[in-house]
């Protein structure tokens, strides 16, 4: 079952290429040299997906390197978004809705379809540029000796799509709000460490102005987890794998390797090494199931990793696939947060998702 899933994710981008291709070939009222040069292009837009993801971008110079990679990793929302607007085409066309000449050598047809896909991408990289603040409350059944004001976040995939411009502006909105405490839940990295070293991103990292907790996420396996746990150090992060940490006397931080290490601690046997009286938060990167928290009798846990699907109708898959896929989710006492992520893996576009950071209150 598990390889029927496999080669059906991998099968359905060629169709939907295959489907897009066709639909424009069949619009653009040019000549068949120009057509090709068109469809050509697109399917060397998709192919740089699987060149960007191989760990090829590292020999190549930076700029290059960045505009292959916004490009490889766009072009599957943009085939995605152009798959689904044919489709409403079609079914126009069948309930007899859209004539048939919009959608054949029609020169204005195919404007409108630049015009209407150039609007969603206008749109969606605004929204992924535009932080969502979050506010939240977070009782605590234990004692404490004062407010807690925690900044949250999850998945900034620094590299080549997210640079040191852009981390140096996410410093300043965390810095902003003078948190007690920062902890990120894992995929701090994206692919590749070899942007982080030449942009010095560990620099930027040192310019925020709490201490910082985190845990692995499975892009730093990706990068390659011992890369990875350096850069934390240079960056000032206290990396917690299956370790935990004591915070002003009343509060823990555990934090869980990530599910790509099948030999990760069991979360009972992290529990069974720290001091309960005190407020637990658990940070573990996937967010698979949130029951065990609730049985270790954790506080609170902070996850990522699913970006809430990044871009709709990614969001309906992810609530489909996971418990929580996004934001507060309560199991007995234990409370929970899944962020859809400060950064993006990919091109920047949020489409029905938002990129955030959580402002929350331990109280």
């Amino acid at each position: 079952m598990n390889i029927f899933w496999a080669c059906l994710f991998m099968l359905t981008p060629v169709l939907g290429l295959v489907y897009v291709g066709w639909h424009v070939w069949v619009l653009l009222p040019w000549a068949g040299v120009w057509k090709a040069i068109v469809i050509a292009a697109g399917v060397a837009s998709f192919a740089l997906l699987f060149y960007d993801v191989s760990g090829r971008l590292d020999g190549l110079p930076m700029p290059l390197a960045r505009t292959l990679y916004d490009i490889g990793t766009s072009s599957i929302i943009v085939l995605l978004y152009l798959a689904m607007l044919f489709v409403i085409l079609d079914l126009g066309r069948l309930c007899g809705i859209v004539p048939r000449s919009w959608l054949y050598d029609n020169g204005w047809a195919a404007v409108g379809v630049t015009a209407v896909m150039l609007a969603i991408f206008a749109y969606g990289n605004w929204h992924y540029r535009h932080k969502e603040r979050v506010e939240l409350a977070i009782a605590s059944r234990k004692p404490l000796p004062r407010t807690y004001k925690v900044v949250m976040a999850s998945d900034l995939h620094l590299g080549y799509g997210n640079g040191r411009k852009t981390l140096a502006q996410w410093v300043e909105l965390i810095n902003r709000e003078e948190p007690d405490l920062i902890l990120i839940a894992g995929d701090i990295v994206d692919l590749s460490l070899r942007a982080l070293r030449e942009d010095n991103i560990a620099e930027e990292m040192r310019r925020l102005k709490a201490p910082i907790y985190a845990c692995l996420g499975n892009h730093e396996y990706y990068g390659g987890e011992a890369e990875a746990m350096e850069f934390y150090q240079a960056a000032g992060i206290h990396l917690l794998r299956d370790e935990a940490a004591e915070v002003d006397g009343a509060l823990v931080v555990i934090g869980r390797d990530d599910e790509t290490n099948r030999r990760r601690k069991p979360l009972d046997m992290l529990m069974s090494q720290v001091d309960t009286t005190k407020f637990v938060i658990v940070l573990d990167h996937q967010p698979h199931h949130l029951e065990r928290a609730e049985r270790a009798g954790v506080d609170f846990q902070l996850s990522g990793h699913t970006h809430h699907g990044q871009v709709w109708p990614g969001s309906w898959m992810t609530e489909w696939m996971y418990e929580c896929a996004w934001g507060s989710h309560q199991r007995g006492q234990t409370q929970y947060y899944v962020s859809s992520g400060l950064g993006i893996w990919g091109g920047k576009y949020r489409i029905g998702t938002q990129s955030e950071y959580v402002v929350a209150s331990i109280r």
